[in-house]
């Protein structure tokens, strides 16, 4: 049985390897799974390259300042939405 998420927890890895990371977990993604990136910043020039690849996430800031930042195919992500 295929795990709904690959899990990315990149909050100790220094630019560019949580860029890195991701780019090498997107072709491993089947249908119905998301990327669940970690990271302690928000990670805007991952953004543009998600949209060119065909890819949305959702990207949510939590309580300690972290952020989780969850990546689909973009027809899969209804709720993908640019972050300001």
């Amino acid at each position: 049985m295929i795990s709904n998420e690959i899990h990315i927890d990149a909050r100790d890895l220094e630019p560019p390897e949580p860029l890195e990371k991701v780019m090498q977990a997107l072709p491993l993604l089947r249908p119905g799974q998301s990327i669940r990136l970690l990271l302690p910043r928000e990670p805007f020039p991952l953004y543009p390259i998600l949209v060119a690849r065909g890819y949305g996430h959702e990207t949510q800031m939590q309580a300690d300042g972290s952020y989780v930042i969850l990546i689909r195919k973009a027809d899969a992500s209804p709720k993908a939405t640019p972050t300001q």
